[in-house]
């Protein structure tokens, strides 16, 4: 059986559960992964334009002109999508489009491949190119919201906060209305007469979001959770982490992780208005303690800013050194981050939205806040200073372990790979 899984980069959060599912699943079979952007040395890994066929010179004269000719009586649709961007708010999430200048069916990964596991493909895979020649049973692996929207990738009904610490609801312009309702009936278009798709969802949140979906509703849909190196992931002795990352030994440090900021979906500003509200009582003995770039958190001598980290050992031993990891995310899939640190043994405090209640078990694994506000998420964090040795953190780590190991996500996907071929 040879497996071709297909994701645009090899980093970030999505590219990093694709990449450890291809991993686990080299161990014993043919797998390989197709990027548009290739920047880890990842085995087996190939990006697009090194796997085309070999081609005359003069055939690629001809495409670079088709190319050329083609953007010029496009324009219109070029400028299309660069009125969208242009008039997308600023910390919204993601927006991608359904047409790219890459086709896949051309690559001979894809032509020797006996099933595609395409993965979070934005700005890399063409619909129409891809669904009309393919020939091949798919199994599309959902990252987020994008694959059955309209050109966002969450469907983001909050942005911002009120000065009552709760979410302000967002109002969607005539214009962005107009691009995402085009948007999904061109995929429509596409998908009609499309039945070889098996969709798989990380979240039982994602999961039934896509059952339910205008666009996806009709393919069957599968259930496998991400898989981690548990190897890596497991709880390292507090201390001695604190002493390498240069963390105080006798303070209670709350650790946050994002790329960015900016994003309104990641939810810091509700973390940031509850940490500032702490109670006096806590405050003294507290940290936050931020890993991410260009975070800019600005609470004074009360944040330890470790900057982005590369390294899942280093990560593993931030999570372990660390007393609770805050995720005040508004919309997510299933994060990294949030089973990254319960498989170390630290106790994790989110809002009750998308995959974080698959995992956050109320009082076990941690607390999930009963509503989305400031003043929520400050309760709870207070509740669990109150008493932060409520938590058996060999606990987390095992439950954690019997549920997300990689060899447990491979072997759902051989299994389910294979049930497909079979038929």
């Amino acid at each position: 059986m040879k497996i071709l899984l297909v994701n645009t980069f090899d980093k970030g959060g999505a590219a990093n559960s694709c990449v450890r599912l291809h991993n686990e699943l080299l161990i014993n079979n043919n797998s390989s992964l197709l990027l548009k952007n290739k920047t880890n040395h990842v085995p087996s890994s190939f990006t697009y334009y090194k796997n085309l066929p070999k081609t005359s010179r003069l055939i690629k004269i001809k495409n670079k002109l088709k190319k050329i000719i083609s953007n010029f009586f496009f324009s219109e649709k070029e400028q299309n999508k660069k009125m969208v961007l242009k008039n997308r708010s600023s910390g919204l999430d993601y927006f991608s489009f359904p047409e790219t200048n890459y086709d896949i069916t051309k690559t001979d990964l894809y032509k020797s491949a006996d099933i595609i596991n395409l993965h979070w493909v934005a700005d890399f895979l063409d619909w129409k190119t891809f669904f009309k020649k393919n020939t091949k049973p798919v199994v599309w692996t959902l990252h987020d919201e994008n694959p059955y929207l309209g050109g966002e990738h969450y469907n983001e009904k909050y942005f911002g906060i009120d000065d009552g610490g709760l979410p302000i609801e967002r109002v969607y312009s005539d214009f962005e209305k107009k691009e995402i309702s085009r948007q999904l009936n061109y995929k429509k278009e596409i998908l009609k007469n499309i039945s070889n798709i098996h969709i798989v969802s990380p979240s039982l949140w994602l999961l039934n979001s896509s059952k339910n979906s205008e666009l996806f509703s009709k393919y069957p849909h599968y259930y496998i959770p991400y898989g981690y190196p548990v190897g890596i992931f497991k709880p390292y002795n507090k201390s001695l982490c604190r002493e390498i990352l240069d963390i105080p030994i006798d303070k209670r440090v709350i650790l946050f992780v994002s790329d960015s900021i900016k994003n309104s979906r990641k939810g810091f500003g509700y973390l940031k208005k509850a940490f500032e509200n702490i109670s006096n009582e806590y405050k003294n003995d507290l940290f936050l303690c931020a890993v991410g770039s260009n975070l800019e958190v600005n609470l004074n001598e009360n944040i330890i800013e470790l900057g982005r980290i590369n390294d899942e050992k280093l990560m593993a031993m931030v999570y372990s050194a660390s007393d609770l990891f805050v995720i005040p995310s508004l919309y997510d899939n299933l994060p990294n981050t949030m089973i990254e640190s319960l498989l170390c043994g630290t106790p994790v405090i989110g809002f009750n939205i998308g995959g974080i209640p698959d995992v956050v078990i109320d009082q076990t694994t941690g607390y999930l806040c009963p509503e989305i506000s400031v003043q929520s998420l400050k309760e709870t964090i207070e509740k669990f200073l109150i008493n932060p040795d409520i938590f058996d953190r060999e606990k987390i780590a095992a439950i954690s372990k019997s549920k997300y190991a990689s060899n447990i996500q491979a072997k759902n996907y051989i299994e389910l790979y294979q049930r497909i071929l079979n038929k």
